[in-house]
């Protein structure tokens, strides 16, 4: 009688694991796998070389000039923000991004500078850079892994905006468009660095209308030509994602089930209705870095990426950690004064998946 109970014990027992097993080999065999990329952008925070352009308001950032700009600072400046950069979305997919647009880049080469030195040196990267007739000599600009997008083509779009007294152009940075392969899924990106709020934020949103109008005139000049057309739109807009430049011009959403065709979803509303920001101003934060994409990103079953998140990468040793503006982005230089920080601005990221069959 003993010798049946243990038989029908073991018998148990081998039944119990094996359908345990069967049960995990579905359950592997039933999961997805996914290839994610990361996709963000950054203020670079007035990125500029030791070299007087006589053409540009570059003269502080020299030698002899009010921030003593050395080759020195400007390399530490580059390791500073080669670190960052390297490190975008590595938490979710455990490697750099493959395609960065930046803000306030003097020049091509500053940008050459940037990918050769630090933790970009040796992971691919290229570059797309156009000059601007910015009056600083600031301007935007394309890193991207050149092993995982393949560029088409790239042109720049300049904004023609007038001062509302002497009718004379005011000079500002150029919208850059770039076309190409990512992976196998062809897709657009928009890089912007809108009009500053300088004069006040009411009297100087009329010329950021004009960068949403003309951000918005490229967008659906792309979705006329395909309108399948996977659009990313990004930068420093000088607007929260609440402003009108924003919400009414490129009727942006943060709900993503609101986007109908010819809206876009802004992956960074959500983090402002949070009070969550990209940079701080008096004691109040703003969320200027923004990311936005046309629904074709979002639910279209043709589409091999999707959007699976967005974030704002804001480490630690990015902040100033104590004093008045603790919490705040450390920048590189305040009044003259070098700081040996980042940038005034957090990056900005988004990650689109696709998956592996």
């Amino acid at each position: 009688m003993k010798k049946i109970i243990l038989i029908l014990i073991l018998i148990n027992l081998i039944g119990c694991n094996s359908t345990q097993n069967f049960s995990q080999k579905t359950q592997n065999k039933s999961q997805k796998k996914y290839l994610a990329r990361t996709i963000a952008f950054y203020n670079l925070e007035n990125l500029f070389d030791t070299i007087n352009d006589p053409k540009t308001l570059d003269d502080d950032y020299t030698p002899s000039g009010r921030d003593n700009w050395t080759s020195k600072k400007y390399h530490i400046k580059l390791e500073h923000l080669s670190k960052v950069i390297a490190d975008i979305g590595r938490k979710e997919t455990h490697v750099s991004p493959v395609i960065i647009g930046v803000a306030e880049a003097e020049n091509a080469q500053v940008l050459k500078d940037l990918i050769t030195t630090g933790d970009l040196k040796g992971k691919g990267y290229q570059i797309i850079h156009y000059d601007s007739p910015d009056h600083r000599g600031i301007d935007v600009g394309l890193l991207y892994q050149k092993d995982v997008f393949h560029p088409i083509n790239s042109e720049k779009y300049p904004l023609y905006i007038y001062d509302s007294d002497t009718r004379k152009r005011i000079y500002t940075r150029d919208q850059l468009v770039v076309t190409g392969v990512l992976d196998d899924e062809l897709i657009s990106v928009i890089v912007d660095h809108w009009p500053s709020r300088r004069g006040g934020e009411a009297r100087s949103l009329p010329k950021r209308i004009k960068a949403a109008k003309l951000t918005k005139h490229i967008k659906d000049s792309l979705l006329q030509e395909n309108p399948k057309a996977k659009i990313i739109i990004m930068g420093d807009l000088n607007d929260d994602p609440s402003s009108p430049s924003v919400k009414k011009v490129l009727q942006a959403k943060a709900d993503k089930s609101e986007v109908k065709k010819g809206m876009i979803y802004n992956a960074m509303e959500p983090f402002f209705n949070r009070g969550i920001g990209t940079l701080a101003y008096r004691d109040s934060w703003n969320l200027f870095d923004q990311i936005m994409i046309t629904p074709t990103l979002l639910n279209d079953v043709d589409t091999k990426f999707h959007f699976w998140k967005a974030g704002i990468y804001s480490r630690e040793f990015m902040k100033n950690r104590n004093g008045r503006y603790k919490g705040y982005p450390k920048r590189t230089l305040i009044g003259g004064q070098f700081l040996g920080g980042y940038s005034d601005h957090f990056p900005t990221y988004i990650i689109l998946i696709k998956e592996i069959k």
